[in-house]
């Protein structure tokens, strides 16, 4: 009688422990801006990512998974504040979303210090791609310069002998004026700098007209971009003048821009009319969903949901050891079936995948995009050389 009384509390003790061992989730801490200009950029990418988590059973490896989301509305200090919520107070297992470039770089010390799995679903940095990349930080996006060295190889390829440069005045800008000036061998006749979120741009574009280039060049993410092509348009430039871009006319700005981006050119490694294995079953049930066609950055959010699948699989859901999980996430790369084409994440944490030009057309009453080409395959970033931390 004394020996089971005393054993009572024990087996209590094990069948808790147990409970806790059955009913153990991983725990996701998204941020992304989720209001203000650049509002949808951040929503697709939770929709895309969420969609993902829905079809895998809201489950990550089998685990349970509980999904916090904050809004960093484009502030680089409350960027920071989220991430180290996120890590200190809410110990999740994984950091996704990771704002803009200038947010995740603000954010940047206290992810490393921590170790904790932090995947970029709308930045890929110049200085965290070369230099100063670390393990535990994923893009699952691109490297910054990417696209917009895409888009230099296509007017290269096109002929385009005068180019005019236009961005915003933060890493990202920066990062993409430099990747089309790295693959462009013509003249650029002028590259300007404008303030983030700048609603006007009447100065430029009446600079522009006065150039003589032969074509433009813009990086305008979110409502900068709606607002830069519906200027150039009623400017009376869309007929005139090509207008590439890289993240300016995509899903999140066509259904406003409509006639506006007819006709021009985009880089990207992803858009509605890849052909890719799984592309079209993802762009219907995204559609289902959310009643509104997903654009790339939806894409990587559903990606990102696979990849995470696949790494938690790795380490047996045991994400506590980090320095296994950051491993697993490197290896899960490389075993991803990406809805974008061929996919892996290089020595410095950014992705090798294809960059493809897509111009915008009018079907009907519909507006939507055509593949004309892949300027860069399997394109590895210029920084890669310069990151030690394998």
């Amino acid at each position: 009688m004394q020996i089971s009384k005393m054993l009572k509390p024990i087996m209590m003790g094990f069948t808790i422990v147990a409970a806790a061992q059955v009913s153990a989730e991983i725990k996701i801490g998204f941020s992304a801006p989720l209001s203000g200009p650049v509002a949808a950029v951040g929503q697709d990418q939770y929709d895309g990512f969420m969609l993902g988590i829905e079809q895998l059973q809201n489950k990550l490896g089998g685990q349970a998974v509980t999904v916090l989301k904050e809004d960093d509305q484009l502030k680089p200090e409350l960027g920071n504040q989220i991430a180290r919520k996120f890590i200190d107070r809410d110990k999740v297992d994984a950091l996704v979303g990771l704002g803009f470039s200038n947010v995740l770089m603000a954010s940047l010390p206290r992810v490393v210090e921590s170790g904790t799995v932090a995947i970029a679903t709308n930045a890929g940095p110049s200085p965290l791609a070369g230099a100063g990349c670390v393990p535990n930080v994923f893009s699952m996006a691109w490297q910054n310069d990417g696209s917009a060295e895409a888009m230099g190889k296509y007017a290269q390829d096109a002929g385009y002998k005068k180019v005019f440069l236009l961005a915003p005045n933060y890493q990202a800008g920066k990062d993409y004026i430099a990747g089309f000036k790295r693959i462009y061998k013509g003249q650029i006749v002028d590259e300007v700098y404008t303030q983030v979120n700048q609603p006007d741009y009447s100065a430029e574009i009446s600079q522009l007209q006065a150039s003589g280039a032969d074509a433009v060049f813009v990086f305008y993410p979110g409502g900068m971009g709606i607002n830069f092509v519906k200027q150039f348009s009623q400017a009376g430039l869309v007929k005139k003048l090509p207008l590439l871009s890289a993240f300016t006319i995509d899903g999140t700005t066509l259904p406003s821009l409509r006639d506006a981006a007819v006709g021009s050119i985009s880089g990207a490694m992803w858009d509605v009319a890849l052909k890719t294995p799984g592309n079209a079953e993802f762009i219907e049930a995204f559609r289902k969903k959310y009643n509104r066609t997903p654009s790339l950055y939806a894409a990587v959010g559903f990606d990102t949901a696979q990849l995470l699948n696949i790494a938690v699989k790795k380490v047996n859901g045991k994400t506590d050891n980090k320095a296994a999980f950051v491993a697993a996430v490197k290896a899960a790369g490389s075993e991803l079936k990406s809805i974008r084409g061929p996919f892996q994440f290089n020595t410095n944490n950014m992705p090798l995948q294809n960059y493809y030009a897509f111009q915008t057309i009018k079907e009907g009453n519909n507006f939507t995009v055509k593949q004309l080409s892949t300027p860069l395959s399997a394109h590895p970033d210029a920084y890669v050389t310069l990151c030690k931390a394998k």
